[in-house]
């Protein structure tokens, strides 16, 4: 694939983000080349594409595989596997956000429900402590239920709620 400035840069920038994101700047970089491809892309392909080891190219297709945001296609009278990121842009944060909730949210939800239960019984952990551990486990629990609420809502629905911005505070506060 041939790739002009201006999607390099985009690339380049993409894989920047990525590092900034917690993501190996390669597996954003592959992720970038594969949502402007106009067409699925075999690993070969990517590895000569972005001047990538073909080994890495591979270790980055099964992240962004199990991120769900590749997946794979086959071509006829071609035996390789393809590979091709969705365009929808709504489809793609949402695979991120879906998958950031299951690995960080989630995990981290159970540790802080032990720690308040570990703490009720614990005279040692001081009150305001107990307190702090409870209001974070709330927080993040209303976050969490908020956002299975929203995920429920069509994508429409939520881009009017979006574009209203904070006219739907207004809208509240009558």
């Amino acid at each position: 694939m041939k790739l002009t400035p201006v999607m390099e840069k985009f690339i380049v920038h993409w894989g920047e983000m990525g590092t900034r994101w917690g993501v190996n700047r390669t597996v954003a970089q592959i992720h970038a080349l594969l949502y402007l491809s106009s067409s699925p892309l075999n690993a070969e392909e990517i590895s000569e594409t972005l001047g990538v080891a073909r080994s890495n190219v591979s270790t980055s297709l099964k992240e962004l595989m199990s991120w769900r945001l590749v997946k794979v296609t086959q071509m006829l009278g071609d035996r390789r596997d393809n590979f091709e990121s969705s365009k929808d842009l709504w489809e793609i944060f949402n695979c991120v956000v879906e998958e950031r909730k299951r690995r960080e949210i989630d995990p981290t939800l159970t540790i802080l429900r032990e720690c308040e239960l570990e703490a009720s019984n614990d005279k040692t952990t001081p009150d305001e402590i107990k307190q702090r551990i409870k209001n974070i486990t709330e927080f993040l629990e209303t976050m969490s239920s908020w956002y299975e609420q929203m995920s429920t809502i069509p994508k429409s629905s939520i881009m009017k709620m979006i574009k209203l911005g904070s006219k739907i505070t207004k809208f509240l506060s009558k």
